[in-house]
């Protein structure tokens, strides 16, 4: 897996984490898991009266019950009693299989103060278990650690390097020419970024980094517009993204929601790789040539 594929699959990962709630969510990290601990990690699905007897998904090697919890938004009382629920049904239905209880949940803030004392105190009363808890950071580590052929089935494919290097002409035509025909809608050389800029709009790495990785195609994308019968394409191209750009800034999303959004305006990163990669390309040239993001404050006008 090349860094043009790890940053992908990062940001995947980082939309697939926010974007889904409960049985969705659910799925997801069991999905993930049973890639992990192959034949070791066992999901469990509610059935019958008794449920699912408050576990999620069990992995047998180190006897751990994990625990879900993904709610639309995160409630301090709510997230208290979940885990004094869930906590103390494991404890009657798993008994003595229960060796470890981990906590599983959606929040890319982490938990509450009063949550993490919670689960504290809980450890503290019964030693015989040990508490875990999973958020973004513990789970992301796990998805990333898959192989390549493991993250396609989850995530679908992306493109590599090498797509990158092979684009042309006729994989970038359809994507400048659907984004010159959207009307804009009120609702929501190998040159890189430049590192203020970067800093400046908070990106995460991945999406950072796919933007490194989309600026090797800079002269591509260039000699597209050079070479296009209507010398205003580009122009006409750059001024629909600023008016993008703004309505989502407008609507107060974060930096990686607004690459995200601009990224399904450009096309979306669906579909056959090459044609991701066209999205990628076009989306990072536009990136320092117009008004997507902020522009890097210049030292000397301080």
């Amino acid at each position: 897996m090349d860094d043009t594929q790890r940053f992908a699959y990062g940001l995947k990962f980082e939309n697939a984490f926010l974007r889904e709630r409960g049985k969705a969510f659910e799925t997801l990290f069991a999905r993930i898991m049973a890639h992990a601990f192959p034949g070791d990690f066992q999901p469990v699905r509610p059935y019958g009266p008794k449920g699912d007897l408050k576990c999620d998904g069990f992995r047998a090697s180190d006897g751990t019950v994990f625990q879900c919890y993904a709610p639309d938004a995160m409630k301090l009382e709510p997230i208290l009693a979940k885990v004094d629920e869930d906590f103390a049904g494991a404890l009657v239905h798993w008994t003595t299989k229960m060796l470890r209880w981990e906590f599983v949940h959606n929040d890319s803030r982490g938990l509450p103060a009063e949550a993490v004392k919670k689960l504290a105190a809980l450890n503290a009363a019964n030693p015989n278990v040990a508490l875990a808890v999973c958020g973004e950071a513990e789970l992301r580590l796990i998805a990333m650690s898959l192989a390549l052929h493991q993250l396609e089935d989850l995530f679908g494919a992306v493109p590599s390097g090498r797509v990158l290097e092979k684009l042309d002409f006729e994989a970038l035509r359809p994507v400048l020419l659907a984004i010159q025909r959207q009307e804009p809608d009120a609702e929501p050389s190998l040159v890189a970024p430049s590192a203020a800029k970067l800093e400046r709009n908070a990106l995460s790495q991945d999406a950072a980094g796919l933007l490194r990785q989309g600026r090797r195609r800079e002269q591509l994308v260039e000699a597209f517009f050079a070479g296009w019968p209507d010398p205003d394409l580009g122009e006409e191209i750059a001024q629909a993204f600023r008016v993008r750009y703004q309505a989502l800034k407008a609507v107060g999303l974060s930096p990686d929601d607004i690459f995200g959004e601009l990224q399904a305006f450009a096309g979306g990163m669906t579909g056959e790789p090459a044609r991701q990669g066209a999205v990628l390309a076009v989306l990072s040239y536009f990136f320092e040539r117009c008004d997507i993001f902020e522009d890097a404050i210049r030292i000397d006008a301080i």
